[in-house]
């Protein structure tokens, strides 16, 4: 095995180098949103509106957007909220899980975003003012 020149090796830390700048990605947030439903399992439950709250993580490159200063080349938060707010008022989940994993498929299947990662809180009267919270990551990769 011959021995690598400087060359090489500065060779391969930029192919390295390139690839590693390459999967970096820029966040989008859109958080606090809360929205109204019916969800859970209890009988009472099922009669009485509930305020969930969301925060969503969209992995999403800025860089064009950044440059041509335009809405089309960016994700359009406005519009990612209002599909969130006609989906889950119009849903009657029992299950947090359940309108989570669907309002991730929903929103990869409308929007381009590369990943995604929501967190989904419920408030819960275990021992006073609680809050049940989960958190998933999808992506079409």
């Amino acid at each position: 095995m011959q021995p690598l020149s400087l060359w090489n090796i500065i060779g391969r830390l930029a192919v390295i180098s390139t690839f590693y700048v390459q999967t970096l990605m820029d966040k989008i947030f859109l958080n606090d949103l809360k929205i109204d439903t019916i969800i859970g399992i209890y009988e009472w439950e099922r009669e009485t509106l509930q305020t969930l709250t969301f925060n969503l993580e969209m992995d999403w490159d800025i860089c064009k957007a950044a440059q041509s200063d335009d809405i089309s080349d960016t994700l359009d938060y406005g519009s990612i909220a209002q599909t969130m707010v006609s989906f889950v008022e119009a849903s009657r989940y029992q299950l947090i899980e359940t309108l989570a994993e669907d309002l991730c498929a929903l929103l990869l299947k409308q929007y381009p975003i590369p990943k995604l990662k929501l967190t989904l809180s419920k408030p819960v009267a275990l021992h006073g003012q609680n809050t049940a919270k989960i958190v998933i990551e999808r992506s079409h990769i």
